[in-house]
C-alpha cells in the first residue's frame, strides 16, 4: 500500500543511520580517553585544560546512547532526531572553519565532514518521518 511505501524508509533506513552514527561515535571517541596521554609521549604539545577534553568526550559518548535510542524507534524519537542534526553540526562546523583558518589539520577536517554528513542524513531522516 501507499502507506506502508511511505514508512519504509523510517522503519529501515533511520534505524540503520542512527545504529551507524551510534556506533561510529563509540569507536571514535573511546580512544580519546586515552589521547591525553599519547599526545603527552609524542611530545605534543600538553593539553592546558583536560576538564575540556574529558567533558567533551563524555558528552558526546552520552549522545551515542540518544542515537541507539532513535535508532529503536525512530518514531516515538522524530524530536530527538534534530538534536542530533544540531549535535552533529556543533562539531562539523567550528572544525570546518578552524581547518580554513589553519587551526585544525587535514585528520580533524575528515571526522568534522562526516559529522556533517551525519547532520545531513539525520535532517532528512526527521523531514520523511511521519509525526
Amino acid at each position: 500500500s501507499e502507506d506502508e511505501r511511505m514508512m519504509a524508509p523510517v522503519f529501515y533506513i533511520a534505524p540503520k543511520l542512527f545504529r551507524t552514527a551510534a556506533i561510529y561515535g563509540v569507536i571514535v571517541l573511546v580512544p580519546l580517553y586515552f589521547a591525553e596521554v599519547v599526545w603527552s609521549a609524542h611530545g605534543q604539545a600538553g593539553i592546558t585544560h583536560p576538564e575540556l577534553l574529558y567533558g567533551f568526550v563524555g558528552a558526546a559518548l552520552c549522545f551515542q546512547a540518544v542515537y541507539w535510542q532513535i535508532a529503536r524507534h525512530p518514531l516515538s524519537y522524530k524530536p530527538m532526531m534534530l538534536l542530533g542534526v544540531f549535535a552533529k553540526l556543533s562539531f562539523g562546523v567550528p572544525v570546518v572553519w578552524l581547518y580554513l583558518a589553519g587551526r585544525v589539520g587535514a585528520v580533524t577536517l575528515t571526522f568534522g565532514l562526516i559529522d556533517l554528513v551525519f547532520a545531513l542524513l539525520f535532517f532528512r531522516c526527521w523531514r520523511i518521518t511521519p509525526g
